[in-house]
Formats: C-alpha cells, sequence, structure tokens
C-alpha cells in the first residue's frame, strides 16, 4: 500500500510510459502502455522477440498468425512483480493465455487475458495531507483471436480486443468524471515458412510481421484530452540454425517501432492516420528498437533449454539496454519457463525483472 495523492498517481503512469515507449518524444504520448509488455518468459529470454517464432500459445501477442501452423490446444500463465526496483510489492503482470486448433473452424484459436495491478492508494487533498478515501489502480485487456492458412507456407491470423484503464475512480478537483476508459483494439499479423536447405543446418526461416492496437483514442474525462493507443509495429524472423533428434537451435530477431504521432499542441493522430505520419516526425529508422536472442534445447522429444538475448534502443529515444537471460523444461505435456532481465544502465527500473511461465499443452482437436 502506497500513501500517494492523485496527483503521484498520474506521475506513476507517466513513468511506466517513459519506460514502455520507444522514444523521449513519444513518452507518455500513448495511453495503457501495458499492452507492450513481454507476456511470456520463453521470449523475454531472448531479447524479447518472437514475432518470427510464434509457435505457442503466446503468438497471440507476437503474431496472432503463428496460431496458424498449431495444433493441439495450449494454456499459459505467467507471473511477474513489475518494475522490481521500485520496491511496490502490489505491482504485478499476470498473463493468461490460451490456444486450441478446430478442423471444423479451418484453423486455430486464440484468447489471453493480461492484467496490471497498479497497487492501493490513498486519496489526499491538494488542501493537505488528510486522508479522504482510498481505491486500487488496475489495467486489464481481454484478447480473442483466429488464424489460418491461406498457403502451405503462409498463415495470416486477427485480434479483437477490449481494453479496461482504471487509474482513479474519480478525477482531479477541477475536472468532472473518472479516470477509467474502456475502448477496443485489434491486431493483423502474417507468418509466413520458407524451407531453406536440407539436412541439419539452416533448415528454415520464418518471416512474421504484426501490426497491433490498432483502435479509437483512450479517453478517460473527456475528448479533448483523449490518448492514442500503442499501435505497435513488429517485424520479426526466425531461424532454424540446428534441427536434430536431440539437439535444435533457434535464433530470433524483432524489429519493432510504435506508431503514434503527437504534436505540441496536445493533438495526436488517430491510429489510421499514424501509421502512415509517425513516419514523418524527422526521426527516420532511429525510433525502431532491436531484439534478438537464440534458444538451445537438448532432448527427444525437447527436455531443457537454455536462452540468451540483448534488447537495443537507441540512446536519444529511450535508450533501453539489456541483456535477457533464461531456461525451460518440458515433461510430457507440462513445461516451465523462466526469464531474467539485466539492464545495462544501472539502477534501471527494469533491472532484475523475473518472469515465470506454466505451460501445458495437450491433445489434438478435430
Amino acid at each position: 500500500m502506497k500513501r500517494l495523492s492523485i496527483k503521484a498517481i498520474i506521475l506513476m503512469v507517466m513513468v511506466f510510459g517513459i519506460i514502455l515507449s520507444d522514444s523521449v518524444y513519444s513518452q507518455g504520448e500513448s495511453a495503457v502502455p501495458f499492452l507492450l509488455i513481454a507476456p511470456n518468459s520463453r521470449a523475454s529470454g531472448m531479447g524479447e522477440s518472437g514475432t518470427g517464432l510464434a509457435d505457442d500459445a503466446s503468438a497471440i501477442f507476437w503474431n496472432p498468425a503463428g496460431l496458424a501452423f498449431q495444433t493441439g490446444q495450449e494454456i499459459s500463465l505467467t507471473h511477474a512483480n513489475w518494475l522490481p526496483q521500485f520496491a511496490m510489492s502490489d505491482l504485478f503482470y499476470e498473463y493468461l493465455g490460451y490456444k486450441g486448433s478446430f478442423d471444423a473452424l479451418g484453423g486455430t484459436i486464440g484468447a489471453n487475458i493480461i492484467y496490471l495491478n497498479l497497487g492501493e492508494f490513498i486519496k489526499t487533498l491538494s488542501s493537505g495531507p488528510e486522508e479522504v478515501g482510498r481505491f486500487k489502480a488496475y489495467e486489464f485487456a481481454i484478447t480473442g483471436g483466429y488464424a489460418t492458412k491461406v498457403m502451405e507456407n503462409l498463415g495470416l491470423g486477427v485480434n479483437l480486443r477490449f481494453i479496461r484503464s482504471a487509474l482513479a475512480p474519480f478525477g482531479t478537483e477541477e475536472e468532472q468524471g473518472k479516470g477509467i476508459a474502456n475502448t477496443f483494439s485489434f491486431d493483423i499479423g502474417a507468418l509466413y515458412k520458407q524451407p531453406l536447405l536440407d539436412g541439419e543446418f539452416l533448415t528454415d526461416m520464418n518471416i512474421g510481421v504484426n501490426l497491433a492496437n490498432l483502435g479509437p483514442k483512450v479517453v478517460y474525462i473527456d475528448e479533448a484530452q483523449a490518448d492514442p493507443l500503442p499501435t505497435n509495429l513488429r517485424l520479426g524472423l526466425g531461424f532454424n540454425i540446428l534441427k536434430s533428434e536431440f539437439n535444435n537451435i533457434m535464433a530470433n530477431v524483432d524489429f519493432q517501432r510504435t506508431l503514434v504521432r503527437r504534436y505540441s499542441d496536445g493533438t495526436s493522430d488517430n491510429a489510421f492516420k499514424a501509421i502512415f505520419s509517425a513516419w514523418g516526425d524527422g526521426t527516420g529508422l532511429r525510433k525502431v528498437t532491436i531484439g534478438a536472442g537464440l534458444e538451445y534445447w537438448y532432448g527427444s522429444p525437447k527436455l531443457v533449454a537454455i536462452r540468451f538475448g540483448y534488447f537495443y534502443e537507441d540512446p536519444s529515444f529511450g535508450n533501453r539496454k539489456f541483456l535477457t537471460f533464461g531456461a525451460g523444461i518440458r515433461y510430457d505435456i507440462y513445461g516451465f519457463d523462466f526469464s531474467y532481465l539485466s539492464a545495462i544502465e544501472e539502477n534501471h527500473p527494469l533491472s532484475e525483472t523475473l518472469r515465470f511461465t506454466l505451460l501445458i499443452n495437450w491433445g489434438f482437436l478435430n
């Protein structure tokens, strides 16, 4: 529990935007930045890259088209104490994902729930520290998706998402309304699988693209103060470097850019216009972040994995740089993964972030 005023809550949310946005010029320019948090330990351990991999239930986040190539059912649960450097025990992130293939539908469906708990707060008046109430702040999103193959090597996928942001059950003393907003967004993705060489080395390559969080702006108090969603474009490449009975090595690289265009007068373009106008802000490709990683599996079937990755952001546009490490184990229908983030910058809020993911994968659906 933190004794913070409503002004402190607004400041805290702005800090989250700074940490999660992809440039200093877009810091705080989009609402609900929690939608950009990597949801699973496996991809997090590989430099937060997964758009060209997308081969499990978390594909609904990284690239819904990846569901098109999957069969059976899977449930994925992830927990992380968020921003551990802030030492706030009631700040945490939860993720629940599902995928299931259905022959009758001609493809695979997916669903997830993302929940970010921002903690309990004490409301005070600007005239003094006297307590006048308590409340909890949180944000969550519920997503449903569908993907199918349109060609043997090409899958397409779409998501539809409901978003709720409950920062405070009231406005400031000068404003009417509440710090609560509901909205929706959708994603579109494609994944192409290209065979490369026969044998065990460099056997195939995946190319994935995902355009996420397209939708109307988030309105808390009135439309004049509406904030855009964190519309996000990802391009991912995945390579099977080694593919044998007992040893498998996978390499991923993701290029990502948040497509938000906001102006000095406080106005911003809608999501569809920002897809194009965000590129014309004079920054070129410097707002593009890069995440890359390696994964090694041993066993037949796969039993134990180790992972390593690196994330880079231009120093002029956020300067997030960190190493990631991870490991995983599979037994029968169960799996467990964890990842660890080590920020290069000293005392970075994301440093020492741990994620834990439990997987249950079973059967085939007809």
